[in-house]
């Protein structure tokens, strides 16, 4: 009995290796499924938008923007003055979408302005307590980056 104390560790050792493996191997699926929700609720969001559904896209706003916007007409007048394209994109689609190193998804949406000017509307996103995402803030800027 006096290779029982070794073997504890070498167990331990083998189980964190396995565990290591196994979030390696879901992680890339996990950032695949998150990176599709995100994109679901700016989906929605301009949609929402585009429809005049208002309360609707401000419910996909994060606490944060929130508190600086606390109420659906100061969301909305911000919208109004700074972010045309994304009130009233013509058409859109989604361009490259990267990890911050904060957790927060980073997705880039190419959007035709309804001035038919091209614009990029970089997304970030945040996953709250309940694992949904809200939008945590756009940058707007004209020229449309490149798709992935």
């Amino acid at each position: 009995m006096p290779n029982r104390p070794r073997l504890v560790p070498l167990v331990m050792a083998v189980a964190s290796t396995i565990a290591l493996a196994i979030a390696f191997i879901l992680s890339p699926a996990q950032a695949r499924a998150d990176e599709a929700a995100a994109r679901t609720i700016i989906t929605e969001q301009l949609e929402s938008f585009l429809s005049g559904d208002f309360p609707r896209a401000y419910s996909y706003a994060s606490p944060d923007i929130k508190r600086i916007f606390p109420t659906l007409d100061r969301f909305m007048s911000m919208v109004q003055t700074g972010y045309l394209p994304v009130l009233r994109p013509g058409n859109y689609a989604f361009g490259e979408v990267r990890a911050a190193s904060d957790g927060r998804i980073v997705q880039d949406v190419l959007i035709q302005g309804p001035d038919g000017r091209s614009w990029t509307a970089t997304y970030f996103m945040e996953l709250q307590d309940d694992g949904t995402w809200k939008v945590d803030g756009v940058q707007l800027r004209e020229g449309a980056a490149g798709m992935t």
